[in-house]
């Protein structure tokens, strides 16, 4: 049976010679077999030696003619070995092999004798018929915009890749249109396509995914400060800087303007920052306010026969005995006319000389300074009145109590400037005693507010 079955694989054509009674055989080997050039005939191929883990599941591979079996591996196989090479001898096609009547077994090669090959092959220089290679040779009738592909014995027009046909023409795969070449945007091309990514996004080395760009590590963007976010970037400013229109330079915040109460006296803008500073006589406390310098105790610049008096923004030296003919100092600051002698009787008893200092442009109506009497005594009345400089109506005494009575300023003060004001209590008894003091009263308005 097996014989029988792969005779009938066997194709035959027989010629008639006119010279002799030849019969000319063309055989070309079948699957399972391939030539034998010794031996110039088909012989078969053990699949079993050449074909990796040819049988599964604990079966045995078995070559036979033009073939294998698998088999259990207990079975049994008994081979004809005259079937065998009958086998061989008619398991081709397509070579020719001339045979005489008396061996027609034996088949001696014979090169003074043509052969004859199908269509698509051609005659050896051993005289065997071999494929002929129409893509090489240009026998092929192919497109310009088709590859050509050699066959056994025949050739094929194929399209090239990136293309696909429709009818006779090749035509651009749009790979865009299948889901999911590219992360984010595909771009088809004719026979190809690539993929592109968003901004702020690059290529992975896949060439299809996408990754974020950190340009702060790249290529930092950003005049100051720079974070990277998914995509993209912001910019920052150091403290004292802002943000340009463009969102990536920085532009020095002018702190001096956007408010005119930062600094108490002048404020001078750096790059970055700012600073504040004060006028001659001031110095800067806690960055910004301005607080008087006490010249008297940092740099006293008065004589021994002064006494320095420090004011709001500088300060002055005044003598350190203020009194006049016919008055004698009788303690610090305080003059006295004495009764013995005549021209005292029309002055005042006493004069005590007394200094202040107030800011430029204080508030009205204010208290400045409050006058009282040192001696108390018993049955007197006594009354104060502003007795010189007050010319221009800047103050208003005010009696407080039988014994004493508060300055008051009714307008405003611009310094710098100096005020000297005669302060004056009467004192009158029920005896008709009358006396009077005075409070000479020296007021330093200084240059500034503050």
């Amino acid at each position: 049976m097996l014989t029988a079955m792969f005779l009938a694989a066997l194709v035959l054509i027989t010629v008639h010679s006119q010279e002799t009674e030849e019969t000319i055989t063309y055989t070309q080997c079948t699957d399972g077999y391939e030539w034998d050039p010794v031996r110039q005939r088909c012989k078969d191929i053990d699949e079993c030696e050449i074909v990796p883990d040819a049988c599964k599941g604990g079966m045995k591979c078995v070559n036979h003619y033009g073939g294998y079996l698998c088999l259990p591996r207990t079975a049994q196989i008994i081979v004809n070995e005259r079937e065998e090479a009958a086998a061989e001898s008619t398991s081709g096609r397509n070579n020719v092999i001339r045979r005489t009547p008396a061996d027609p077994q034996r088949a001696p090669p014979n090169p003074t004798h043509q052969i004859q090959c199908a269509a698509g092959y051609e005659q050896s220089d051993h005289n065997v018929c071999q494929d002929i290679d129409e893509c090489a040779t240009g026998t092929h009738n192919c497109r310009a915009d088709q590859v050509c592909v050699n066959l056994r014995g025949s050739f094929s027009c194929q399209c090239p890749p990136g293309y696909q046909k429709r009818g006779d023409q090749c035509v651009d795969v749009d790979e865009c249109t299948v889901p999911p070449y590219c992360h984010h945007r595909c771009v088809n091309t004719p026979g190809s396509y690539y993929c592109q990514c968003n901004a702020g996004f690059q290529l992975a080395a896949n060439n299809h995914t996408c990754v974020d760009i950190n340009e702060c590590d790249a290529n930092n963007p950003c005049a100051q400060q720079c974070y990277n976010i998914l995509g993209s970037f912001i910019c920052q400013c150091n403290p004292g800087f802002e943000l340009s229109s463009d969102r990536i330079n920085c532009e020095d915040t002018d702190e001096c303007r956007t408010s005119s109460y930062i600094c108490q006296y002048q404020c001078v803008n750096e790059p970055g920052k700012f600073s504040c500073v004060c006028p001659e006589g001031y110095q800067v406390v806690g960055g910004r306010t301005c607080q008087d310098i006490n010249e008297c105790e940092t740099t006293n610049e008065c004589r021994e026969d002064e006494i320095c008096w420090n004011y709001h923004g500088g300060f002055r030296c005044y003598p350190r005995n203020p009194c006049q003919e016919p008055y004698v100092l009788t303690s610090e600051n305080r003059c006295v006319c004495p009764v013995s002698n005549a021209i005292c009787r029309e002055l005042p008893y006493s004069v005590v000389y007394k200094y202040m200092s107030i800011r430029s442009d204080r508030t009205v109506p204010s208290d400045i300074f409050q006058i009282q009497a040192t001696t108390i005594y018993p049955n007197t009345i006594n009354t104060f009145r502003i007795k010189a400089g007050n010319e221009n109506g800047e103050f208003y005494l005010r009696q407080t109590s039988a014994v004493s009575a508060m300055l008051v300023l009714v307008k405003s003060l611009s310094g710098p400037r100096e005020h000297i004001v005669d302060l004056e209590m009467l004192t009158v008894n029920s005896l008709n005693y009358r006396t009077s003091s005075v409070l000479r009263l020296t007021i330093i308005v200084g240059p500034y507010a503050f």
